[in-house]
């Protein structure tokens, strides 16, 4: 027999939450995306190969019995004459070791700062990122619901929410502590690989605003 259930169905907020906890089955650990580094990669294999083409196309040209460039005259006599001890010399050298460093940094980090990476079930599950600009938008408007809270700017990293709001009513604390509830129910159900810890400021507005 068909029975009547009488409970209020819970309201449809349109987000579902999916974070597998780290010791349910299915659950994967979530990498970071990684960055193609195109623009650094174009503009060093640029370069490369313009000095080497150069380089080759000059000695090529001393070898058919023609004139090496004045630009390599100079710097061969440059470098065969000034000492280690010169500014210039360590000056080129400093550039040449921070720009090494930072190729070098590029290749080890993954990048892609702006995505923050979701939760998936197993390793053939849906490898999927969110937009930081589009979280702190969600965030934001989160905040914005709360009573009391007149003006709110949130900011996402890869760990943390900081979230600021001003209030023109209602005590501070009471304020701070709904929205501090609203803010992580809200990180919760972005579906996050990871829980972002939150640190919320709340003042008064100002009342000439």
């Amino acid at each position: 027999m068909p029975t009547l259930d009488t409970r209020e169905p819970e309201p449809d907020t349109g987000a579902i939450q999916y974070a597998p906890a780290a010791g349910e089955p299915g659950a994967v650990r979530a990498k970071r995306f990684w960055s193609g580094r195109r623009v650094p990669a174009a503009i060093t294999a640029a370069l490369c190969t313009a000095l080497t083409g150069l380089f080759l196309y000059d000695i090529a040209a001393v070898r058919t019995d023609r004139k090496a460039m004045a630009w390599r005259k100079t710097l061969a006599r440059e470098l065969a004459t000034r000492h280690l001890d010169n500014v210039w010399i360590i000056v080129g050298a400093a550039v040449a070791a921070v720009v090494g460093l930072w190729l070098l940094l590029l290749a080890a980090t993954p990048g892609e700062r702006g995505v923050l990476p979701m939760a998936r079930r197993g390793s053939q599950g849906v490898r999927a990122g969110l937009d930081r600009h589009a979280a702190e938008l969600v965030l934001r408007d989160r905040a914005m619901e709360v009573a009391g809270v007149r003006w709110s700017r949130v900011k996402v990293s890869r760990r943390k929410v900081k979230a600021r709001a001003t209030s023109h009513f209602r005590e501070l604390d009471d304020v701070r502590r709904d929205l501090t509830a609203a803010l992580d129910t809200a990180a919760g159900q972005l579906g996050l690989a990871k829980a972002l810890g939150m640190r919320v400021h709340v003042q008064r507005a100002d009342k000439k605003a």
